[in-house]
């Protein structure tokens, strides 16, 4: 749940950089090298630079930022990139505000690039033999000012087939109110899990590992409940055997918990 906003009479531009890191997951479990290729030209054709440029757009909406720039790749034979370039919406004083306050027919707008972007990286994975292909995507919205990336979490999380997320959120800098006295910090956090959504948390195991005199936060979430069908590629769990649908969920299970600790775990014989 959002924790309401210390707010805070600022002397000049806030020259805190706040950034979101993702690494999100996505599993499947592909039984032979034609599912294994059918996996990654689907992700190829889901997730392509044109979806991830929509998607990165609808996050300058949220956080109310406004674009400057965009770049997008499709790589071969798999992957993609999007850089979006940022800057806050400002009156003529340089003081933060909606799109809808900016006055039409005037230039009142401020540009504030050092650090303000968005970039999202798609890395779909198999290997020959091995009946588990991943999909990994990674996301960094990086804003300066007052403009949040906290305000997108829940969105991007639910852009993805999100089986296992990764995300860091740092501030860096200081900024100054009218006494001259630096701040650190100009929101109020004590773990990433203060901005999910109670739905959302509800479907996950989630770790923290935070240094708040840091103002560093580290969350990882893990998928609780397998729905056998969501992870199987041109197959439907009807069709398996009970031994079969037993080893598909040790090893989809086995991967995400590989993934979540960051460690590989010797396989059951």
């Amino acid at each position: 749940m959002v924790k309401k906003k210390s707010l805070i009479k600022l002397y000049g531009f806030n020259n805190l950089t706040k950034t979101l890191s993702f690494n999100i997951y996505d599993i499947c479990y592909t039984r032979d090298d034609s599912e294994r290729k059918s996996y990654i030209k689907y992700i190829n054709q889901q997730y392509n630079s044109a979806r991830l440029k929509k998607i990165l757009t609808e996050v300058t909406k949220i956080i109310n930022a406004k674009i400057l720039n965009v770049a997008t790749q499709d790589y071969e034979p798999q992957g993609a990139s999007v850089a979006v370039l940022i800057a806050e919406y400002q009156d003529e004083q340089g003081n933060s505000v909606s799109p809808e306050e900016v006055r039409p027919l005037k230039e009142t707008l401020l540009a504030h690039l050092d650090k303000s972007h968005l970039t999202v990286h798609t890395y779909p994975e198999s290997f020959p033999n091995n009946k588990i292909s991943t999909f990994r995507v990674d996301i960094d919205v990086s804003t300066c000012g007052e403009i949040s990336p906290l305000k997108a979490l829940n969105y991007l999380i639910k852009s993805f087939d999100s089986d296992v997320i990764t995300i860091d959120y740092r501030v860096r800098g200081f900024t100054r109110d009218l006494n001259g006295e630096k701040h650190y910090l100009d929101h109020d956090i004590d773990s990433v899990q203060d901005y999910i959504d109670d739905d959302i948390e509800a479907n996950y195991t989630i770790v923290d590992m935070n240094l708040a005199y840091n103002n560093i936060f580290h969350t990882k979430m893990m998928l609780n409940t397998l729905v056998l069908d969501n992870y199987l590629f041109n197959v439907s769990s009807d069709q398996l055997s009970d031994d079969e649908t037993k080893l598909i969920r040790q090893e989809i299970n086995q991967e995400m918990v590989e993934i979540f600790y960051g460690m590989n775990i010797p396989r059951m014989k």
